[in-house]
């Protein structure tokens, strides 16, 4: 959603950063304090623009905001899906969380063609819904403003939740809620943990040439963080697709990782 790490050709940059991650922060509302948060005009007026063309045959590929001339693909997450689909007799519910206007669905949807039906749900933000719904939807393609919302037209296959829960308030507790529901698959993707110790809380500053933004950022205990779903078996785990987010620096020292999980529920 709102993950990013840009290292050019993938180098170490040899002085220090004024981007990238920062801090350990005791309390959400400290890190947010030093923040400008995710809700800035400017974010969703670029992700907007970048996302209209690629609907429109004009550009190729976006993430985060940003437009490439070569599509990146993300074949761990392809195969997620695509194994989920042969369970479910060629056919695919996705619940898309934090999934913006529809970047991952405009990224692998040429892969899912040969779906007999694809149905793709984006829970997110108000402002980003209301824009979903206008600009856009389509038959496949829907925007709702939470998973209750979504779950209640149709009950996903699979949730995926990729390089948003480091970004919630309350990340733990949004887990045990997700894994209450009892999804049959859940994909987690480009999710931040940290090499050693304790969940760590940061603040994040994204380059300008991105847009201008800083927001909370969270550092998962891997352990931890799969805890919560001791009901599921990890079918799969993998690292992020994203050229340079293997490793992840913060303070300009290495301290954690991108990855992401296929799960299934099995109880």
């Amino acid at each position: 959603m709102k993950n990013f790490l840009w290292k050019k050709k993938n180098k170490k940059v040899s002085k220090p950063s004024l981007y990238g991650w920062f801090g350990t922060y005791s309390s959400w509302e400290l890190a947010q304090q030093a923040t400008a948060g995710y809700d800035q005009k400017n974010i969703l007026k670029k992700t907007q623009y970048s996302l209209a063309k690629i609907r429109d045959g004009e550009a190729v590929y976006e993430r985060d905001s940003v437009l490439f001339d070569k599509k990146e693909h993300p074949f761990a997450l392809i195969s997620s899906l695509l194994h989920i689909a042969i369970q479910k007799s060629n056919t695919l519910n996705i619940l898309d969380f934090g999934g913006s206007l529809g970047s991952t669905y405009f990224q692998v949807r040429d892969f899912l063609k040969p779906l007999n039906k694809l149905r793709w749900h984006i829970v997110e933000q108000s402002s980003y819904v209301d824009i979903g719904k206008c600009e856009f939807e389509n038959e496949q393609l829907k925007f709702f403003h939470t998973i209750a919302e979504s779950v209640e037209v149709i009950r996903p296959d699979v949730i995926l939740l990729s390089s948003v829960v480091q970004y919630l308030k309350d990340p733990h507790q949004f887990l045990i809620n997700l894994a209450k529901l009892q999804i049959p698959y859940l994909i987690f993707d480009r999710t931040a943990f940290i090499h050693e110790g304790d969940d760590r809380l940061t603040i994040q500053r994204v380059p300008p040439e991105i847009y201008e933004a800083s927001y909370p950022s969270w550092f998962f205990n891997e352990e931890l963080f799969l805890k919560h779903f001791n009901e599921y078996t990890i079918l799969a785990d993998f690292s992020s697709y994203v050229v340079g987010e293997a490793d992840m620096y913060i303070d300009g020292q290495l301290a954690g990782y991108d990855k992401g999980f296929l799960l299934k529920y099995t109880l």
